[in-house]
């Protein structure tokens, strides 16, 4: 292998540290996503099982006891629910799941937590250097996302996991996770419309490509979905003898008074997936005489300490911000989710309004501090009543970004109609350009300020939200405050009435704090939505 490769031993620049390698070489597999059919050489999936040969994976994959998660909504919760309940039904436990928001060792968590450094980057080159070598014109190197699953395929290998949990990356059927061939249960979460230049433009085109996790007689469970989706669902369950069964919510009575740990309505249909997820699980290894779980009426002790204690980055995430000095912690307070369908958008713009209305950090670190306790949200909530808090104004600020191939005259108007139905008006929009770049991974993927960068996207955001304001009667409601934002607008890079363009996520971030900073009768709550990859630079830059 030359120096040019970035083996282990052989960094590219001596410069890097052995993680910076590490993400420079795998930078070097990302290439733009395309269909995993036999219509892109080198993209194949047939190329999946050279892989496995190469790295000597076949056996310990078929030897794994898999749960296999498919869905355009959910997924990622579903995941670590699953993960959770396991984890405290005393299992050692493998999670695949993506995107990552900061850290790509996110992807990869052993007994709920993210794989160390040290055992990352030896995996990480075992296999990187094994494919180097044994790879050539006729079988290239894996694609960014395909060596991430094989990766997590050897880790799960090596640390003898009693269960891994695998999330699709995206899709179902040419999706890298679908080399098993016998989960031990497939489970499809909510779908929508999403990934459509890949997938298909019909709801019924994408429930086809889910339902490829299918496997010949493997039990798989669903949520409740449109009609077009089920039909395809239950027609491809029957041509594989699939018994698929579609769940009901989690009732919350079952969870003793307490809360889920992921927040939001939405997440009771993901918690009752990932409960019948876990019980075939146990009954198909032989551990159904572990834990008793025959009654309907109550759940084992061990699911819900699983599910009330469940946490997952960027989804419904509160984080005040930690630069802010002062003797009041919430003036700056950021509320994350990563959604980017309409149908999410609409479950986010709900949790968002509910969630400023409850929102006091005493109480919620409080509340962070007793989540595996007995007490209820309502002691946690009448313990601390939140007056200093109550005093100041809130303004509620959006900022937000997504992706070229989404359609934010979809997104915005969705975000913007329910918020208002709970009463919650933007006083006003941010719109900035991603602060990481696609081809890049690790620290070197944030790009500095540039003042060359293209907003012409984040222009046509802006468009769209400032005619859906003068169309609505939200926009009357941003005179509030008006004075307070008006201030000192020379680091944007378009300001309209209702709306700001940053050429940067740094700037538009400053920009927050020094309102903050000059106006103290004031509570900033800004919500960060439309792309995962804005929450996890938000994420970068506050929790710093």
């Amino acid at each position: 292998m030359s120096d040019q490769e970035g083996g282990k031993g052989s960094p590219k620049s001596s410069s890097l540290g052995p993680y910076e390698e590490a993400m420079e070489a795998l930078s070097s597999l990302i290439t733009r996503r395309t269909r995993a059919d036999d219509s892109n050489v080198g993209d194949q999936f047939s190329l999946l099982y050279d892989y496995l040969k190469m790295l000597d994976l076949e056996e310990p994959i078929a030897n794994m006891k898999i749960i296999h998660v498919a869905g355009t909504k959910g997924k990622g919760s579903t995941c670590t629910f699953t993960e959770s309940i396991l984890r405290n039904c005393g299992f050692r436990t493998g999670l695949f799941t993506s995107p990552h928001l900061i850290d790509i060792r996110e992807r990869f968590r052993l007994d709920g937590m993210e794989i160390c450094e040290e055992k990352f980057l030896a995996y990480f080159w075992w296999c990187y250097d094994r494919l180097k070598e044994k790879t050539d014109d006729n079988i290239p190197m894996p694609t960014y996302f395909r060596f991430l699953a094989l990766v997590a395929f050897k880790i799960f290998a090596a640390e003898q996991v009693d269960v891994a949990i695998m999330e699709v990356g995206l899709g179902g059927k040419y999706d890298a996770t679908n080399v098993v061939q016998s989960p031990i249960v497939c489970g499809i979460t909510s779908l929508g419309y999403d990934h459509m230049e890949i997938l298909g433009n019909t709801l019924g085109e994408i429930a086809g490509e889910k339902a490829g996790i299918f496997k010949n007689r493997i039990p798989a469970f669903t949520v409740p979905q449109p009609d077009e989706a089920m039909h395809v669902l239950e027609e491809k369950a029957s041509l594989l003898n699939v018994p698929l069964q579609v769940v009901t919510p989690l009732d919350a009575k079952l969870l003793n008074g307490l809360r889920l740990g992921l927040e939001g309505e939405h997440q009771y249909l993901n918690a009752g997936l990932a409960i019948a997820l876990c019980f075939t699980w146990l009954k198909r290894t032989g551990h159904v005489g572990d834990i008793y779980m025959e009654q309907t009426d109550t759940l084992p002790e061990q699911f819900v300490k699983g599910l009330t204690s469940a946490s997952l980055q960027g989804r419904a995430q509160i984080v005040p911000d930690q630069h802010i000095k002062s003797e009041r912690s919430n003036e700056l307070v950021f509320f994350l989710d990563g959604a980017h369908s309409p149908e999410s958008m609409e479950v986010c713009a709900r949790w968002f309004s509910l969630a400023i209305k409850e929102y006091n950090p005493d109480q919620t670190l409080f509340h962070q501090q007793l989540n595996n306790s007995k007490l209820s949200h309502e002691v946690v909530k009448s313990t601390y009543h939140g007056e200093r808090g109550s005093q100041r104004k809130s303004t509620p600020i959006l900022l937000f970004n997504c992706l070229t191939v989404r359609d934010p005259q979809l997104l915005l108007p969705r975000l913007m109609k329910t918020c208002a139905d709970h009463g919650v008006y933007f006083k006003k929009a941010l719109f900035v350009p991603s602060l990481s770049v696609f081809n890049k991974v690790g620290p070197q993927a944030f790009t500095p300020t540039d003042s060359k960068v293209d907003l012409s996207w984040q222009f046509s955001l802006q468009r769209v939200w400032e005619n859906l304001m003068q169309g609505s009667k939200a926009g009357r409601s941003t005179d509030i405050v008006s004075e307070e934002l008006k201030d000192d607008m020379e680091m944007s890079a378009s300001n309209c009435e209702h709306s700001t363009v940053f050429s940067s996520l740094p700037l538009a971030i400053k920009w927050l704090r020094d309102r903050v900073q000059q106006n103290q009768s004031v509570r900033f709550q800004v919500l960060v939505t439309g792309s995962l990859h804005l929450v996890g630079d938000v994420l970068n830059l506050v929790k710093k």
